[in-house]
Order: C-alpha cells, then sequence, then structure tokens
C-alpha cells in the first residue's frame, strides 16, 4: 500500500511535535518523532511510504497537494496538535480531493478527543489514538483486503456509514526493540539540518529508548495522551547499534539528543548505557531529558560517556506548586542536583513554568530567583498550557478558568504560545508577562552574558549554537514579547 505519513503546513517552522506546539522564540523546530517512528514501522511490514515534514521544509499546502497528486497515496496519515487541529483537517479535506484515499489523523489532541474531531469533517475516516506505529500498520493490511473489518483494529476510532465507532484502546508496545531504528528513517526521508534545538549543537539527531513515564506530571501532554504508562525501555545493545549507525551514516552529526521522557529514570540503566557506549569507542556527544535527582556518581559517569547536556523539567521555585503539579521533586534536593552537574561538567537546559495551581506574583516571583540561582546553562519560561485530556485542562476547564475553548486561540498572532487560562490570582496576560520577565531577566544578567563569551572562547564547540539561538531570542527579549515559548 501506498501510504503518505504527513506533518502538515500550518505556521513557518512550527514545531507540531514538541511537547508544547508553537512557533518557539529559540528556534527550535522538533522532528515528526513519531510520524517517523510508524512509517520504520509500515515500511517494514512491506508498504511504499513517503514521510514529508511540510513546515521543516517550507512546503506550503499547494506544495503538499502537488505531493499529494503525484504519490497518488491509498492512505493519508496526518499529524496533529490542539493549536492546529481546524488547519489539520482542513488539509486532510484538501488532500482527499486531490485523491482517493483513506485519511487517518494522529497526534495528541486527536488522542484526547476523537469522537470530538471526528464530528469536524467527514474526510477523516479514522483516528489512531495514542501510540499508532502498530495500529497503522494494522489498518493498512485491514484495508488491503478490500472489504475492511476494521471494528478488529484495536486504537481506532472510525466512520462507519453515519455512524462513529470506538474500538477497544490498543496496549503500549512492549518489546521497543522490535522498531526500526527511526534514524534509518531520518536518513531515507529527511533533511536532518533542517533540524535545530536551541540547547543542542548542530546539526543533531534525535531518538527515543524508552517510551512513557511513571511520575505523570499533571500538564505532561504527551504523557498523558500519547505515551501513557510504565516506562518501557529499548535494550542497551539495540540503542548502541543505533548510536553507530548514526555515527556511521550522519558523519556532520555534533550530538545525539535521547528524547525518553526521563531517560534518567532507571540509574543501574543510565550506568550500564554508559560503560557500553564507553566499551563501544562510540565518540558522538549526547544529550538526554532528565530529572532533577541524578546522583553525582551516575553524572559523573555520564559525563566521561560523552554526555554534553540534561534537559531538566525544574517547572517552579516553590515546594507547593510542584507537590500539586504532581512533580515528586524537592526543591533542596534540585539544588544539590544543579551542584552536581556543574562539578561533573554537563550543562543544563533548565524548563520554568509560570502558572501552575496556586501561582501567585509571589510564586512566581519565588521562581524567576530560582532560576537565576540555579543559572542553568540555559532557561526557558512558559506560561501554564493546558491540552485536552491533562488533569491541568480538566482541573482549570472545571474551575472555570479557561479564557476560551477555541483551540485556534492556543497561540498568538506570530505563533508563540497564548495562555488561555486565568485565574483569580493571575490572568493569562500576566502570566505571560510573567514568562516574558523571567526570560528578560535570566539572559540579560551582565555576569550571564560575559559567560556566554567565556564559553564561545573556551569551547568554540558551542558558538554556533549559542550565536544562533542569542540571535532568535534576541529580538523578543529586546522588544518584550506577545508569547512565552522556548
Amino acid at each position: 500500500m501506498k501510504i503518505l505519513l504527513l506533518n502538515p503546513p500550518f505556521l513557518p517552522r512550527f514545531s507540531r511535535s514538541s511537547r508544547s506546539p508553537a512557533v518557539t522564540k529559540g528556534g527550535t523546530i522538533y522532528y515528526p518523532l513519531w510520524l517517523s517512528y510508524a512509517t520504520g514501522v509500515l515500511e517494514k511490514a512491506g508498504h511504499r511510504c513517503k514521510l514529508v515534514d511540510a513546515p521543516a521544509e517550507g512546503i506550503s499546502l499547494e506544495g503538499v497537494l502537488e505531493i499529494a497528486r503525484e504519490f497518488k497515496p491509498e492512505m493519508a496519515v496526518l499529524d496533529t496538535s490542539t493549536a492546529s487541529i481546524h488547519n489539520d483537517v482542513r488539509v486532510l479535506e484538501k488532500i482527499k480531493r486531490q485523491c482517493e484515499c483513506f485519511g487517518v489523523l494522529v497526534g495528541t489532541h486527536v488522542s484526547a478527543l476523537p469522537l470530538e474531531t471526528m464530528k469536524m469533517s467527514e474526510s477523516i475516516d479514522a483516528i489512531a489514538v495514542r501510540e499508532y506505529d502498530y495500529t497503522l500498520r494494522e489498518l493498512a493490511e485491514e484495508l488491503l483486503g478490500g472489504k475492511p473489518g476494521l471494528e478488529n483494529v484495536l486504537g481506532i476510532v472510525f466512520r462507519k456509514g453515519k455512524k462513529i465507532v470506538k474500538n477497544k484502546e490498543r496496549k503500549p508496545i512492549e518489546n521497543l526493540d522490535e522498531l526500526p531504528f527511526v534514524s534509518r528513517v531520518y536518513k531515507r526521508h529527511l533533511n536532518y539540518k533542517n533540524y535545530f534545538y536551541s540547547a543542542n549543537l548542530w546539526p543533531e539527531v534525535t531518538i527515543v529508548t524508552g517510551r512513557g513515564c511513571p511520575y505523570n506530571c499533571l500538564f505532561c501532554n504527551w504523557v498523558q495522551n500519547l505515551n501513557p504508562g510504565a516506562y518501557r525501555k529499548r535494550s542497551i545493545g539495540n540503542v548502541i547499534g543505533e548510536l553507530r549507525f548514526i555515527e556511521k551514516n550522519f558523519p556532520s552529526v555534533k550530538e545525539v539528543f535521547l528524547e525518553d521522557d526521563t531517560f534518567t529514570e532507571d540509574f543501574d540503566r543510565v550506568r550500564e548505557f554508559c560503560r557500553a557506549k564507553i566499551a563501544a569507542g562510540i565518540k558522538i556527544k549526547w544529550s538526554c531529558n532528565a530529572r532533577a535527582d541524578v546522583p553525582s556518581d551516575v553524572l559523573q559517569l555520564m559525563k566521561e560517556a560523552g554526555c554534553r547536556l540534561l534537559c531538566v523539567g525544574f517547572e517552579s521555585g516553590s515546594q507547593q506548586i510542584l507537590n500539586d503539579a504532581r512533580k515528586g521533586t524537592k526543591i533542596v534536593t534540585i539544588e544539590k542536583f544543579m551542584q552536581d552537574a556543574k562539578k561533573a561538567g554537563i550543562l543544563v537546559h533548565g524548563c520554568f513554568m509560570i502558572g501552575n495551581i496556586g501561582e501567585t506574583t509571589e510564586t512566581a516571583r519565588t521562581t524567576i530567583e530560582f532560576a537565576k540561582r540555579l543559572n542553568p546553562d540555559s532557561a526557558q519560561f512558559f506560561p501554564i498550557m493546558v491540552y485536552p485530556g491533562t488533569g491541568s485542562y480538566r482541573y482549570f476547564q472545571k474551575k472555570g478558568w479557561l479564557v476560551t475553548e477555541d483551540y485556534r486561540k492556543w497561540l498568538d498572532s506570530e505563533g508563540g504560545h497564548n495562555c488561555i487560562v486565568s485565574t483569580p490570582s493571575m490572568s493569562n496576560m500576566e502570566l505571560v508577562k510573567w514568562c516574558d520577565r523571567g526570560r528578560q531577566e535570566f539572559y540579560l544578567r551582565p555576569g550571564y552574558v560575559l559567560g556566554k563569551g567565556v564559553q564561545i572562547v573556551r569551547n568554540p564547540e558551542e558558538a554556533g549554537r549559542i550565536v544562533r539561538s542569542a540571535f532568535t531570542l534576541g529580538k523578543y527579549l529586546l522588544r518584550g514579547s506577545k508569547g512565552a515559548g522556548k
């Protein structure tokens, strides 16, 4: 079967695959990670696939329609997000006018609201909810049969005449070693130089070594809507095999980012990975998402194994807010972790949020001062962005504190985050302004600016990342901004 997998056109450089999709202030644009894994699974099953990332490639809607006309897919799979859902449905409608194909939507938004989404357009033939790799494979097999028995395909909501049918959910994939290397898919279909993470060296390649997360933070879109449940892990041998492939086939890549929700959840596995990477002689640098609780000895070993940076969700300087968000971290532990990371020589990209449950102007100020005191290599300040299907969304919706439920207003006119939460303590615009303030106070400190200059001199490899991020972020810092993304 010919299958088009599409990250649809929307706003220029729109990072749909991010945990909080937007046009980011630091220029970050994620790989179409989950579409790419699904592409690998479908190709392994013998299907002819075309993976197209329109925002990264700068492909317009007309360009996508031309691709569809030439490729003539029998099934079209489109990624979605809350902010872009109306656009994404419209793109599917136009594709189906170009060619007769079975239209499928995937992603966090449609996983949270499959029935609501199905009612948006009769062009939507099905929605594959949550992890959709094997769901799409099974769906394709049924469609090839001519008279599809879609009632048997786990994990889909589909249209049967005038009825909408919701099948049982599919269990998360347990044996992740069965999945093809996503980097092989990138090699075949994408230009890896299109992708940029503001905290990472460029060019970089993103993979995952595990799916799911045991911590279930109240605001987390991925864990609650896409990859729920316990942390399921690839074998270390399998991960090392992919790093070998990347080192051989992407010789100009400077870093591999491990995009697991929390790669450091299992300290013994981290130790095993580091020792295996060292033993294999793999020199490429790497970074990962981490919790602020990694012990000093593990950090030292990670550094020895080439770890350059950790992306850490500190979120707040208020212990009560961390508790209410189900974060599971302690301020004292965070401070000890930062000291240990600096001693190990590992950079930290810190993520901070303004607007979680219980936020006030006092706690917002506490968080900004906390960020400056921790002084990570880089920082991002988000207003609370609530997405359907998450605990945070349900909480603020129940309280009547959502200023709109029009998904088109999740972004501002430039594509930046447009906070839609207003509480009795702080309005949505105040939350955004506090993020602007945090960003300005953090990055415009004379000591921080001087430190970046010293960093460039001492480590020229960091220069490209620092200059590119500074150029992109600088226009927001100097004029003040209306949104608050990374």
